[in-house]
């Protein structure tokens, strides 16, 4: 059954916080295959050595394409919100998961600086983008706190980087985010096992540590706009450039950054 789609209040939101949680959205047939999954492949072939590239890239490459991990995002309902948040534009087809495990009371796995991803990143050349339009992420597993490896975000966020990247930032600069930004400590996303949250990419966000006494475990899926590759320099300036259904809420005044 599809999910109720966003209320207009909620478009609202997301123009202005460029963040939307739906609690409860996957249902238990559909995220306890894709749980087991991940737990299976910690248990017999994480490797500790390549913690640092798990926690770059993602954990658990094999399953990247697996059914279980992909119908989070086609089967749950996650995809009617992301296509209603970008309509009339189109979304490229969804192929891929990323897992990402923060583990209790790691030191080989510290805290990350407020970033935007894809831009200024360690591991791509000083040149490279790797954005995106949006990201989609459904919690696994883990303690609903904001101390047990939350995700962090700066809500309105968007915005103050979109001025960043047009008038502070040039393609090949280190810094990721402005000072002001880098600063912020963020908006903890305290969320249960099912939970989903929808956030714009100009978003900037960081993780925490996880102090908790069990792993916390993401999926997260890249929506990228049709013509991404033709936009997304100019996307990183502007936006709603790939969201033109939303254009018309945004001359709503906000008092985020």
């Amino acid at each position: 059954m599809a999910p109720a789609p966003f209320t207009p209040l909620e478009l609202r939101r997301f123009v202005t916080d460029g963040v939307l949680i739906r609690r409860g959205l996957v249902p238990e047939q559909i995220l306890g295959p894709a749980a087991r999954r991940v737990s299976t492949w910690m248990r017999h072939e994480y490797d500790a050595a390549r913690l640092a590239g798990y926690t770059n890239q993602t954990f658990a490459p094999s399953l990247a394409r697996h059914p279980d991990l992909l119908g989070l995002y086609h089967h749950s309902g996650l995809h009617e919100l992301v296509t209603q948040l970008m309509h009339p534009a189109a979304a490229a087809p969804v192929t891929t998961a990323q897992i990402q495990i923060r583990l209790p009371d790691s030191a080989d796995q510290p805290a990350k600086d407020m970033h935007v991803d894809g831009v200024s990143c360690p591991h791509l050349h000083p040149e490279d983008l790797n954005t995106f339009t949006l990201i989609a992420g459904v919690v696994l597993s883990g303690s609903a706190t904001s101390d047990a490896g939350a995700l962090h975000f700066v809500p309105g966020g968007h915005q103050r980087m979109a001025r960043y990247f047009a008038s502070e930032w040039t393609l090949g600069q280190a810094a990721q985010t402005p000072p002001d930004i880098a600063a912020r400590s963020g908006t903890a996303l305290t969320a249960e096992p099912g939970d989903v949250i929808v956030m714009h990419h100009l978003v900037p966000h960081r993780v925490g540590l996880n102090t908790s006494p069990v792993p916390r475990t993401m999926a997260y899926f890249r929506i990228q706009h049709t013509d991404h590759h033709r936009l997304a320099e100019r996307a990183l300036a502007d936006p709603w450039l790939e969201y033109p259904g939303l254009a018309a809420l945004t001359e709503q005044p906000t008092s985020h950054p």
